[in-house]
């Protein structure tokens, strides 16, 4: 739970972050002298929201009772359901067939990116502490 609480902290303000980030972007590089306030309220709010799923999520991969298979699987399935829900109620992606397929593929592309340099790295760290280990 201690766990779960600081992930989610951690979340919420990196997506608040990046929400202020994007928005003084749009101000700056958009010449913008005005910004709508609900909008701005939706987006910052969904990049909270996107925030704190994204890391929150990964407490799959602490369970050691599954197996590596059912862990990307449940984490999969919950960051697509839950970004694509945010994305298409806030207005991110238009609601059409033809952007969610593009988008979709977009997002295995990147997901299987960051998947795999994870795995890469996490197991280039178990090399490390079983070599410092068969060393004792």
């Amino acid at each position: 739970m201690k766990t779960f609480l600081f992930r989610s902290i951690i979340g919420i303000f990196f997506g608040a972050f990046l929400a202020v980030i994007v928005t003084n972007s749009v101000v700056y590089f958009g010449n913008q002298d005005m910004l709508d306030g609900q909008v701005f309220m939706k987006n910052s709010l969904g990049s909270i929201f996107c925030g704190w799923f994204f890391t929150v999520s990964p407490l799959y991969f602490e369970n050691t009772r599954l197996r590596l298979s059912q862990q990307t699987a449940l984490h999969f399935a919950t960051v697509v359901v839950s970004y694509f829900i945010l994305a298409f109620g806030i207005g991110w992606i238009p609601f059409t067939l033809k952007s969610f397929l593009v988008m979709f593929a977009m997002f295995i592309f990147i997901y299987f990116i960051f998947w795999t340099a994870f795995y890469l790295y996490f197991r280039k760290q178990a090399q490390k502490l079983n070599a410092e280990l068969n060393g004792l």
